[in-house]
């Protein structure tokens, strides 16, 4: 019982990304929404709606409303490397510094656990 919602290519590194998913890796449901609300990096905006992809993709796959009665849990989620885009500067002296632009692709695993 659990639901897969994948970000691709995403335009920031990696790096940054990782600090935020390691915050809401198996947090209930609510509380890694309450805490990407609240938390300054860019990379929470990416992974707030995300995290709420992965909520819908639960709710189309087991039934509308069914998402209240369960207890949602961020079950896996992390973060791969993705394509780097590789430019040139100029530097001093007529040498030239190679600028990577990293992106990543980040995967939310959303799973229910059974109240008793």
């Amino acid at each position: 019982m659990e639901a897969v919602a994948k970000l691709r290519n995403c335009p920031m590194s990696p790096r940054k990304m990782r600090l935020v998913v390691d915050l809401i890796r198996g947090k209930d449901v609510t509380k890694a929404l309450h805490i990407l609300k609240f938390t300054k990096k860019e990379a929470s905006v990416w992974l707030e709606k995300l995290l709420l992809s992965a909520i819908n993709n639960w709710e189309q796959k087991h039934g509308e409303g069914q998402a209240d009665k369960q207890q949602l849990v961020v079950k896996t989620a992390f973060v791969d490397g993705g394509t780097v885009i590789k430019r040139f500067q100029p530097a001093p002296h007529g040498r030239a510094h190679r600028i990577r632009k990293r992106r990543n692709h980040v995967t939310l695993v959303v799973s229910a656990t059974n109240q008793n």
